[in-house]
């Protein structure tokens, strides 16, 4: 079925299953000719399938990039924070991520909206939506940094609950490194970009 949009299955990863259902991400590598559309259709053609999305991933499938980029971010000094956020985007197959602290942006990945508006009430522990109109994203506290984090994607589903716990368990470990207390304070310092 993807054979014939010209597509080869690289990783599936298996989101959610139970009650005869299963939600898979399904990575293939094609073409940058083959059009989206086609895949799309390829994957409905199959009888029970409902597809959410079709998106560009720049993660490199059958790697561990968390631990590619967790091994930086203990190196990076005072860019552990900045390291962080322009990563993650890539981690999370998103757009861009920001921080943000009293209503400012402290720090925004490249492909960050200059104009971005910040969701109401930072949650108590990170959790998915999706603003009206606008990107999927997962807002999360960074309590002991008086800090929020946004990661967002414009394309494909909103952020599935595995998605959410998996952004948890990195930002949990990037919080007890030594490096983030120093980095955060040095972006504090700095003007709003």
């Amino acid at each position: 079925m993807l054979g014939a949009a010209g597509a080869d299955i690289t990783q599936v990863t298996v989101l959610d299953r139970g009650a005869g259902r299963a939600v898979d991400d399904i990575t293939v590598f094609c073409p940058d000719s083959t059009p989206r559309q086609a895949l799309r259709k390829s994957l409905e053609s199959v009888e029970g399938v409902t597809v959410e999305g079709v998106w560009t991933t720049r993660e490199a499938p059958g790697t561990y990039p968390e631990l590619e980029i967790l091994k930086y971010i203990t190196t990076a000094g005072d860019r552990a924070l900045t390291t962080l956020i322009d990563s993650l985007p890539v981690l999370f197959s998103a757009d861009w991520a920001a921080t943000a602290a009293e209503g400012r942006v402290v720090y925004a990945s490249w492909r960050a909206p200059h104009d971005l508006v910040l969701p109401g009430e930072v949650p108590a522990r990170p959790a998915a939506l999706t603003q009206d109109g606008g990107p999927h994203l997962i807002h999360a506290p960074l309590p002991p940094l008086a800090l929020s984090l946004l990661l967002a994607r414009s394309e494909g589903p909103a952020f599935h609950r595995i998605e959410v716990h998996r952004l948890t368990r990195i930002l949990e470990i990037f919080l007890s490194l030594p490096a983030t207390e120093r980095s955060i304070a040095r972006q504090l310092r700095k003007e709003p970009r």
